[in-house]
């Protein structure tokens, strides 16, 4: 099966064929007749000259933006993400290369003619006094970088403040009575609504496409940030940091990525949700930097499975993994805590919890609703600082000891002895049972275990031999029940079903 490709849009100017302007034109007014075209019956039906009456109002707003980067002396040298250290969208780039082709850390397009990278993307004005939004990835580690307006002016513009986990960056340029797009309300967007993206693909600036609202919420496994809007608008590599507008001409995205095996769009756009760019822009104007808030912990989601474990009859909010032991919550939350709302917000699942975290502000006190062991408390609590360089290392070992089978999970188990602990890279102080072996049709495989995981808990109570683990499974009252381990370092609850 061929992986999918998510690629963002844009990084070294790329020459393009002269296209025949009739041909261009005969499009144009083709496009044009089709979405003028009123369908019978419709509820809404656009009066003709709508969309162009939309697009002469807010193109002028949109502009281009040029990053210069330093070419590399020679391409030998280590690759190095073009998007910036940290980039959420390295991974994409070291996994499928730059687009048309080229490999991960190696300048694109003719070098000969451009002894300096540049980046070609898109921004819009959000302020009449020269406050532009574009990409992080469009101007990130640039030497200099220049806007271009709809009428051809170009200006020297400042990097204001950039933010790597979402991708977003203001930059300004000294400019008065700027026409400006106001950025809408992104979460009263609908699956099916219209919407047009202005931009600069292949340096075609003023270029203007239109589709529709395909999904919310997306997750490109871009960060935990961002829930991306989708769209069939055409979003090709230039139209990075350009707007997705609504027939109301107000900004509700602004365009990073795409889906593409070719590097051409293929009609699966993904764009920021204004309300994130909202937040986002608002401290970049003023500080510079993003401030998010922290937590301290590890979480997962509320299977079914976990949900039945514990009590839970509408499975939902996210399950306390691990507590860092000098984290903000440290002494507050516990492992097993489901946490069900924080700041008064309900929690639907794992993913929700970070974006509430991060918008809370550092130091800032909040109430969180938990189920402990069954029982729902209120804790409150200061929120502590996100540090974007903390990192976690995880160890595996090649071999497992054999040991005990267990009928009931249907997988082998064995203490956990010096030699695992070896093998395993675990702590001196972990003690627990290690699966070794797994019945592919046992209940420890339907839940999602595997060789190598160290069980810690079964239930409440502390397993140390497989003797332990049968008497607790035995023991458990209910049809599931919940067990903690450790995989890779990392503490995780898995449900298994009983019966």
């Amino acid at each position: 099966m061929r992986r999918k490709v998510f690629r963002p849009m844009t990084r070294i100017a790329t020459f393009l064929r002269p296209v025949p302007v009739a041909t261009t034109a005969l499009a144009a007014v083709t496009g044009a007749w089709i979405a003028w075209t009123p369908v019978a019956g419709a509820d809404t039906a656009e009066q003709p000259g709508t969309v162009v009456d939309l697009v002469a109002r807010t193109s002028p707003a949109v502009v281009t933006v040029l990053a210069t980067q330093q070419a590399a002396d020679d391409n030998n040298g280590p690759a190095v993400s073009p998007f910036g250290e940290g980039s959420p969208f390295d991974e994409f780039l070291r996994r499928f290369g730059m687009p048309d082709g080229q490999p991960f850390g190696q300048p694109q397009g003719p070098q000969q003619e451009h002894p300096q990278g540049v980046a070609l993307g898109s921004g819009f004005v959000i302020d009449h006094d020269g406050y532009i939004v574009t990409n992080n990835h469009v101007v990130d580690n640039a030497s200099s970088v220049k806007v271009r307006l709809s009428d051809d002016r170009e200006f020297d513009a400042d990097v204001v403040g950039t933010d790597q986990q979402t991708d977003l960056a203001v930059i300004k340029i000294d400019a008065n009575d700027l026409p400006e797009l106001t950025l809408g309300d992104s979460d009263k967007v609908r699956v099916g609504e219209d919407v047009i993206a202005v931009g600069n693909p292949f340096g075609l600036g003023g270029t203007v496409t239109r589709g529709i609202v395909s999904a919310m919420a997306r997750d490109i496994d871009a960060g935990p940030y961002v829930d991306f809007i989708q769209t069939d608008a055409a979003i090709n590599r230039g139209n990075s940091g350009g707007p997705l507008l609504d027939l109301q001409g107000e900004v509700i995205g602004v365009n990073s990525a795409i889906y593409s095996p070719n590097g051409g769009s293929v009609g699966v756009g993904f764009a920021i949700p204004s309300n994130t760019v909202k937040t986002v822009v608002a401290q970049l104007r003023s500080g510079g930097a993003v401030q998010r808030g922290r937590l301290g912990v590890s979480i997962q989601n509320v299977t079914p499975e976990i949900a039945a474990a514990i009590g839970l009859d509408d499975p939902h909010g996210a399950l306390v993994a691990e507590v860092m032991p000098d984290g903000p919550s440290a002494g507050k939350l516990q492992t097993g805590d489901v946490i069900l709302s924080f700041d008064g917000k309900r929690v639907e699942s794992s993913r929700e919890l970070p974006k509430l975290v991060a918008a809370a502000a550092p130091d800032a006190r909040v109430s969180v609703e938990v189920l402990r062991q069954g029982e729902d408390k209120t804790i409150d609590f200061k929120v502590g600082k996100f540090d974007s360089e903390r990192t976690a290392s995880n160890e595996t070992g090649p071999k497992h000891e054999s040991g005990a089978a267990s009928e009931k999970l249907g997988a082998t188990l064995a203490p956990v002895t010096p030699a695992a602990r070896e093998q395993l890279g675990l702590d001196d102080s972990l003690d627990g049972v290690v699966i070794t072996s797994l019945d592919g049709t046992g209940r420890a495989a339907d839940a999602g275990l595997e060789v190598g995981d160290v069980i810690l808990q079964v239930g409440d109570t502390t397993v140390r031999t497989p003797g332990d683990v049968d008497h607790a499974l035995r023991a458990a009252k209910a049809n599931a029940v919940l067990l903690q381990i450790d995989r890779h370092g990392s503490r995780v609850f898995v449900g298994v079903k009983l019966a």
